[in-house]
């Protein structure tokens, strides 16, 4: 059924850019463009969807991890530049990343010991991150081919996974809904939605790696970077939170007025991996960070409903891996502004909650916005 409707999909879509086409109409600006991908393993083919806008605004999805491969837009001079890590083919994201673009689930970030109790029943996760469980463990979301639907009216594109009950240790059938859409006002919003049929625990993310400068080879230490948060939650050498909410005033951690990420970060070794508690948790979505670089002008506003964010600086990042270039990706290449619940809730009673209980859904959002200033 699923193959049946994917395929009908890209006819409609195809056909819709034809009759675009024969009126004179503008099909390569409104019309979601699908093609091949790669295909995985077992031979299913996965699909890469290229969004745009009247802006010149571009964002290229694969339905293979819900991974976000490019994002481009134009600088203070009109110039276009590729500003998130990532590869031009499938082959690259299989032989291994560190979650570039993904969707990172069932839990992102960090639950200690793989463990945890719910409702008096002890469940043990995959750990994958030493004696810890990571971003959904061995073979997360990241590593899934979701089901998916064309919406050109939207601009969006909507990406569908059951995650099974037990998958990674998880308990509960989680029904997961991720939608992506490029607007005119050159945002890319991300809508979650996940239901499931038994207690369980979601947290859910998108884990892109921006660099707004356009060239991953020109590290981000000269970003200026404003977080409203004023408390962020420490973390012991396993990079699992000790449960402490510390103010930011007189730390490295004090993002509250524009400061570039490489003024402080010396003094965190080796970089921020870190969750910071935003301020004005029951407000909804809201602008809760920017990104600036000042040489191409390129800002980014991040705003969500969520109560924390997770600042990566790409620490891991060591060379190994090449960007699409073919150039070695130097630490601190990129950072990561993930959205998110805390890490470890499911073990941190004062932490805000990640239970999810069948009957109730679990509903998200946050929004990258692009915009220059000269």
């Amino acid at each position: 059924m699923r193959i049946i409707k994917q395929k009908t999909v890209q006819f409609l879509a195809s056909t819709v850019a034809l009759l675009f086409f024969i009126s004179g109409g503008c099909a390569d600006d409104r019309v979601i463009n699908m093609e091949e991908f790669g295909t995985m393993d077992d031979g299913r083919p996965v699909q890469l969807f290229t969004l745009k806008n009247e802006n010149r605004m571009e964002v290229s999805i694969t339905n293979y991890g819900g991974i976000v491969t490019s994002i481009k837009v134009p600088d203070k001079n009109g110039n276009i530049d590729d500003v998130v890590l990532g590869f031009d083919n499938l082959e690259q994201y299989k032989a291994g990343h560190p979650y570039f673009g993904t969707i990172t689930g069932r839990y992102a970030n960090r639950i200690a010991n793989g463990r945890f109790e719910l409702n008096g029943e002890v469940y043990q996760l995959a750990t994958n991150d030493g004696e810890n469980h990571l971003h959904g463990g061995i073979e997360g979301f990241d590593k899934k081919l979701w089901d998916y639907e064309i919406n050109n009216s939207e601009n969006s594109v909507i990406l569908r996974y059951l995650s099974p009950d037990g998958e990674e240790g998880y308990p509960g059938n989680l029904n997961v809904k991720v939608t992506y859409t490029l607007t005119e006002e050159n945002e890319l919003r991300i809508d979650y939605h996940a239901t499931t049929d038994k207690p369980t625990v979601v947290n859910l993310t998108n884990h892109s790696y921006f660099n707004l400068s356009g060239e991953p080879t020109q590290v981000i230490l000269d970003h200026l970077l404003t977080i409203h948060a004023d408390r962020y939650t420490p973390v012991n050498e396993a990079l699992i939170p000790t449960g402490e909410l510390r103010h930011v005033e007189g730390t490295p951690f004090d993002f509250r007025t524009p400061e570039y990420i490489g003024t402080r970060i010396d003094s965190i070794p080796p970089g921020y991996d870190h969750n910071f508690v935003l301020n004005n948790p029951n407000q909804g979505v809201r602008n809760i960070a920017t990104l600036k670089h000042e040489e191409s002008g390129r800002v980014m506003e991040v705003y969500t409903d969520l109560p924390g964010v997770q600042l990566y600086t790409g620490n891991f990042l060591d060379g190994t891996i090449e960007d699409r270039n073919g150039h070695p990706i130097p630490q601190y290449a990129a950072l990561c502004l993930e959205t998110q619940l805390f890490p470890d809730s499911p073990n941190q009673p004062h932490f805000p909650p990640a239970v999810l209980n069948e009957g109730e859904a679990y509903e998200t959002v946050t929004i990258y916005r692009f915009h220059t200033e000269q």
